[in-house]
Formats: C-alpha cells, structure tokens, sequence
C-alpha cells in the first residue's frame, strides 16, 4: 500500500516492472544471440584435422565418409565424420570446397527447391526431406540403376534426369542442371548431412531400418 493504494494499481510500480522485465529480456536476447551465432559457425579444415566436432563441419567434412548414429547421451542421433574417402574420385582443397559449396547452394536457391523439399525445416513437403538426403539408403538402388560407381556419382546423373528413374511417387521435373550444378548440389546436400540438427528430422534412422529390413522408405 502508498498512500492507501494497492500496489497492483500503481501506475509507478507497473512502469518500473516493465523496466526491468524490458531490461532482462534485452540482456536475455543479446546472451542468446551469441550464444547461436557461436553454435552456427562453421568450423575449419583444422578442426576436422583434430578431431574437433562442431555443429556445422568445414567444406571440406565432403572429403569424409559421413554416418548417423544414435546417441545414448543426446537421446537421438548425431552426425559421425568418419575416415577420409573420395569425393567425385577427388580429395577437395579447402578452397575448392568451400566454392563447390557456394555453387550448390546457388544452385539449390535458384532452381526453388523448397518449392517441393524441405531443408533445415524451411520450405514445402511436397517431396522427400533433403537435410539428410545423403544418407538415403535407396542411393544405393540408384547406383545400380545409373550404373555408377558412386553415390555421388549416381546422385548428379539422377539430377541432370530424375524424369529416367522412378525414385519417388511424385516424380522431379527436369531442371535442366547441368553436370557442374549436379556435382555442386551433390556437395551441398552432402554437407547438409553433417550438420548437427539435434536430431531432426525425427526418426529419420527407423526409416532406414526399415527400409534396409525390407520395408518402404518415404524420407
């Protein structure tokens, strides 16, 4: 009570509440943006050299064998960078990577591919999920429908004329990528896999089993 009147109806306590709820909330926000701009640096060429897992890998993570596995810690799966194995028959400077990239996401943005596909959890769902497209085990159907060698290999040739190969029941248009935007895709959905999404998209890792077990995959 001031003066007999209740502090719910003070004008002078409600400014200062909102004052210092303003004044926390300001200093909240500043911590956190630093705190996510930290999280979605990406790392460098040397942190992959010692072993230093971040949330968004160098360019060059496409130079390594890229896994997905569940962790018992985290409660759901993680991106695993694995031993190095070539990329397009290559091993990629940290220059030639990092362009690579650049051009597939270019790519990626210029040919609309949120209009039907979901990366990161931006865009339609019309299509199959691109943020771990890589790890799709029906690639490996597709390496023998292509007659590829690759993954890789057999991902560019379906870009260049998904029309050919029956991988979906909704079936891609022809784009018209030409073979350095499928190669520069291939890179950038490559390294999508190895993000750190906290395990989005969920259940991505049943699916694969059950696909490998025989079953339908839809991803």
């Amino acid at each position: 009570m001031e003066n007999g009147q209740s502090v719910w109806t003070s004008i002078r306590f409600w400014r200062r509440s909102a004052a210092w709820v303003t004044g926390f909330a300001s200093a909240l926000l500043i911590l956190l943006t630093f705190d996510t701009m930290g999280q979605i640096k990406m790392g460098t060429d040397e942190d992959l050299q010692k072993g230093i897992t971040k949330r968004v890998p160098a360019p060059t993570v496409i130079n390594h064998h890229i896994d997905y596995k569940y962790s018992k810690k985290r409660g759901h799966e993680v991106p695993v960078i694995g031993d190095k194995e070539p990329f397009f028959g290559k091993e990629w400077s940290p220059k030639e990577a990092r362009a690579l990239l650049h051009k597939g996401k270019l790519t990626v943005q210029a040919k609309n591919c949120i209009n039907c596909h979901t990366i990161l959890g931006n865009g339609a769902y019309y299509a199959p999920d691109l943020t771990k497209s890589w790890l799709d085990p029906k690639w490996k159907q597709l390496m023998a429908m292509t007659n590829s060698k690759t993954k890789e290999e057999a991902m560019a040739k379906f870009l260049q004329h998904p029309e050919k190969y029956p991988t979906h029941a909704r079936r891609m248009p022809n784009l018209k990528i030409t073979p350095e935007e499928a190669q520069a895709v291939v890179a950038f959905l490559k390294h999508l896999s190895t993000i750190d999404t906290n395990g989005f998209p969920r259940g991505f890792s049943k699916g694969v089993k059950e696909f490998e077990a025989g079953g339908t995959y839809a991803h």
